[in-house]
Order: C-alpha cells, then sequence, then structure tokens
C-alpha cells in the first residue's frame, strides 16, 4: 500500500472501505429502489504530521469518507483503523478517547456556531464535554484562541458579531482545544473571500509544524491541495482513482480524470500538463457505468474501459492509479491531442493555452 513514505506513525488507515445506503420508495420506504456504493473499496493510510487529501466532484464520496473517519456512519465492509485499533470493535469507553482525538472543522463558518452562545463558551464545550475542570478550560480555550490569532478578549462576543475568516478561526480554536492528533478539514476555506482563503490555509499549515497534527482535507480546490497536502487521493463515484504525491499529482497527473480537475482549476494564460476538457455530467450513483466508471467521459476509453474496471495499481514514480492506460508501463498517448471513444477529435478546453 503506498503511504506517502513520511516519516511518522500511522494515524487512521482504511482497508478496503465499503459504505453503502439504500433507496427506498412506496409507502412508508417499505420498497429497495437500489443501492448506492458511496465508498467503494477505497484504502489509505494517514500518517502523524501529515495532510491527505480526498478531492473530486460533488457526489464522488469525499464526504461520506470523511464521515466514517469521524464514526459518525458505520462502514458496510471493511474497516478503518485508528493507532491500529478497529473503529467497528471500539468499546464505548474508547469511543469518547477517540472523539477526542480525532476533531472537524466545518464547510460553513455562519452554520457552524450557534448564534446563541458566546465565543468563549462555543470553544470551551468540547473540553466541558470531556470533564476538564474549569481552570483548565480556561486556559486552553485562551490558548486556542492565540494560536489561531485572536484575542482572548473575543470569549464574550457573538458569532455575528465576526467575519467569515474570524468564524472559522473560531472553528479551528474549537478544534484545538483537546489538543487532537487529526482535524478533519471539510472544504475549510470554500464559503470564504478568495483575499482571506490564503490566510486560513497558511494558518492550518502553521498550526501543524507547531503540533504535528494531521489533517484529512475535502477540497475540489486543487490549489488549496497542493499548498496544503502531501498525498492527494482522486475519487470518483466512491472509488479512488489515484492515489500518491500530492504536488507530483496536480503537476503530473496521470489519471485523465485527475488531469480534467487540473486543467479546470488551470488560470487563464497557463498550459496544462493534459490538456483535457471534463466531458459529460457525473452519472448516477444508481446506475454506476460497466468497466471504468470514469469511460463515458473520458477521451482515452478503449474498448477495455467499458468491459473491465481497473484495479489501483502502482506506477514507476511510486504513485497508484486505477486506469487502463497503465496496464505495465505508461502508454505513450499525446496528451495534448485528446480524442473521444469514437475516435473523434475533442476540442481543448477554453483558456487551456
Amino acid at each position: 500500500m503506498l503511504d506517502g513514505g513520511i516519516a511518522g506513525g500511522v494515524i487512521v488507515e482504511a482497508r478496503n472501505a465499503v459504505k453503502q445506503f439504500v433507496i427506498k420508495t412506496g409507502l412508508m420506504n417499505s420498497r429497495a429502489a437500489g443501492v448506492v456504493r458511496a465508498v467503494d473499496d477505497v484504502s489509505f493510510v494517514i500518517r502523524e504530521n501529515q495532510t491527505f487529501a480526498l478531492v473530486g466532484e460533488s457526489g464522488c464520496g469525499k464526504t461520506t469518507v470523511a464521515n466514517l473517519i469521524l464514526k459518525l456512519l458505520d462502514l458496510t465492509s471493511g474497516e478503518i483503523l485508528y493507532r491500529g485499533a478497529s473503529l467497528a470493535d471500539m468499546p464505548s469507553a474508547d469511543v469518547k478517547n477517540y472523539r477526542r482525538n480525532v476533531q472537524a472543522v466545518l464547510q460553513d463558518p455562519y452554520g457552524a456556531l450557534n448564534p446563541r452562545m458566546r465565543v468563549g463558551h462555543i470553544i470551551g464545550e468540547p473540553l466541558e464535554v470531556h470533564g476538564f475542570a474549569k481552570g483548565e478550560r480556561a486556559g486552553r480555550v485562551a490558548e486556542a484562541l492565540q494560536s489561531v490569532g485572536l484575542h482572548e478578549s473575543v470569549q464574550s462576543q457573538f458569532p455575528h458579531e465576526f467575519s467569515g475568516g474570524q468564524r472559522q478561526r473560531i472553528g479551528v480554536a474549537r478544534a484545538l482545544t483537546l489538543h487532537p492528533d487529526l482535524i478533519v478539514l471539510d472544504e475549510p476555506v470554500s464559503s470564504l473571500d478568495v483575499s482571506i482563503r490564503s490566510q486560513v490555509l497558511n494558518l492550518l499549515k502553521d498550526i501543524q509544524d507547531e503540533r504535528r497534527i494531521s489533517y484529512v482535507l475535502i477540497s475540489h480546490d486543487l490549489a488549496s491541495v497542493e499548498h496544503m497536502s502531501h498525498i492527494i487521493g482522486v475519487m470518483y463515484l466512491g472509488k479512488l482513482v489515484e492515489l500518491g504525491d500530492a504536488e507530483l499529482s496536480c503537476a503530473e497527473p496521470l489519471h485523465p480524470y485527475t488531469a480534467s480537475l487540473v486543467a479546470a482549476a488551470t488560470p487563464p494564460g497557463s498550459t496544462p500538463g493534459w490538456r483535457i476538457p471534463i466531458v459529460g455530467e457525473v452519472p448516477s450513483a444508481l446506475e454506476t457505468p460497466s468497466g471504468c466508471s470514469f469511460h463515458p467521459r473520458c477521451p482515452y476509453a478503449m474498448a477495455v474501459c467499458r468491459e473491465e474496471r481497473p484495479a489501483l495499481a502502482a506506477t514507476p514514480d511510486g504513485r497508484m492509479v486505477a486506469c487502463h492506460l497503465y496496464p505495465d508501463e505508461i502508454r505513450n498517448v499525446d496528451k495534448q491531442a485528446p480524442v473521444g471513444p469514437g475516435g473523434a477529435a475533442l476540442p481543448v478546453a477554453a483558456g487551456a493555452g
């Protein structure tokens, strides 16, 4: 298994994780209409002081993976381990300790904070839940506020008195009070103004360097991923299609889907490594295509792609990719002139250079 090669103990490991949701219909939801495999045989490793990013379009399964790690959902099959212990078999007494060590920062800083609670109470509430004495709570709240660049005097204020960036800092401070070793960041800057996104991202990096915290970063913003992450996992319809070094995957993507995400995020005037547009829409999760699920949108699709699902396999540079373009060695494909399934040339995306 590819784990990034970064020194440090393993904090979380997913092994063949599967999460299915049964869709019901009819009177009183009495009839099963189908099954959605929101997470489909996903495996990865997260190490100490490492940021593991999950990227992909909406509905690809990123947030479901995050909820499985946070133990807000239970696996259908497979397992997730925390420091070697299975979450599924974890005694209730250990679950509370797990929730103390694994925290989350949510996407919406406006909806994540109780508008009726003062900031000091919001940040200190996790400490109260976990039984910390009042004196220690006060010290940890002040410490957390200092870590995110806010003065401790803001404890008496309410969330509506702060900007979106300041609210997200409050959310980060709340996650830090318990001194966790892993924080799940669910689109932490997507709802913020562009002008302050880099401030929050740099704050998170500084906190990681200072406290050796690991992050799971859920994002569709490739710029944030490349800036923040060590390892990137690219998901499509519940499956990992590429896994490897974040900087390398953003600069030289292996899978056509990764390449399309990079091309879509490339600023005008710059040329991505693969000039490949995203074609069509994401298929319904209830009716996933046969073979490789990306083949209806892939400009490099071959006959085998429609018939056989590619396995996630290692490439010579140490990454992993699930694509029939890489059976034994990298094929010599013309990445600058993609063609469609029928052989017709595809138009280059606008702004691709």
